[in-house]
Order: structure tokens, then sequence, then C-alpha cells
């Protein structure tokens, strides 16, 4: 299949527009308790949805003319980041937030430069930091390490 001249993109931008509108309307219709976190539980998601709209929209309005498709070993990292993300989402329940996005935030570092001393201490700051703005900045319950600790 020839997919010249942005036709790729503009496919993919309408995919995720579709993608974005569907998970806006499922945010919306989130049955929301008696108890919910101050930034409420509909919020995020609808910010998700509204990033990906603005995207999907910029790739249908203006595609990239001359698209460049990853090579073999580019795929290999993108499947090793979707596993680690997989992984992170199993994790963050068990062993509280800290140690998964430490883990998580240092792989991923880790491919995007493979420096194994920066990418350790990248993990260590975004888990901290992200635990500090997540916990006490925004008000949300997040545990931190796991439970029986």
């Amino acid at each position: 299949m020839n997919l010249s001249k942005g036709k790729g993109d503009r496919l993919f931008g309408v995919v995720v527009v579709l993608g974005a509108l569907a998970y806006a309307n499922a945010a919306l219709n989130l049955q929301v308790g008696f108890l919910t976190d101050p930034v409420g539980s509909k919020t995020f998601p609808l910010l998700v949805a509204g990033v990906c709209l603005i995207c999907g929209l910029v790739m249908v309005l203006k595609p990239d003319p001359d698209p460049k498709f990853p090579s073999g070993a580019t795929w290999g990292l993108m499947a090793v980041a979707v596993l680690t993300l997989v992984a992170y989402a199993y994790m963050l329940k068990p062993l509280g937030f800290l140690l998964p996005t430490t883990v998580a935030a240092a792989i991923l570092s880790y491919l995007i430069e493979p420096r194994a001393k920066f990418a350790a201490l990248a993990g260590i700051g975004l888990s901290i930091g992200l635990f500090v703005l997540f916990r006490f900045v925004l008000g949300l319950g997040l545990v931190g390490l796991p439970r029986g600790l």
C-alpha cells in the first residue's frame, strides 16, 4: 500500500481523532462517587483526550510530506518501551508509586540515552518529583510504597 504525500499521517490522524472523541465520551460518562479526588476522576482523562485530539488534528491538517519509517532496531526499542509501560501499569498497585516509577523511568531514560548512571538518576528524580506533584500539589491519594512496608 502506497501512503505517499501524507496519506498515512492523515489516516492515522483520523484514527487518533476518533479515538480521542471516544475516550472523551467515556470520560464524560464516568460515574463519580461521593468521595473523589480534588482534581476529579474526569479531569485527567479529558485532558488526555484533548491532547490526543489536538495531535490528531495536526496530523490531519499538516501531514509530513516525506515520512521516514523507523528501522528494525527502532522497532525493537519501541517494543521494549511498550513492554516497560505495560509492566509498570501492572506493578503500580502491588508495589506503590515510587518503586515502579523509578524503574520504568530509568528504563525509558536509558532507551533514549544509554547512560546507566544518568538513567538511574533520572528515574529516581522523576519518581520523587512526580510523587510530590501528584500527592501534595494535586492532592491525589497515591500510595508511595507497598502497603506491607
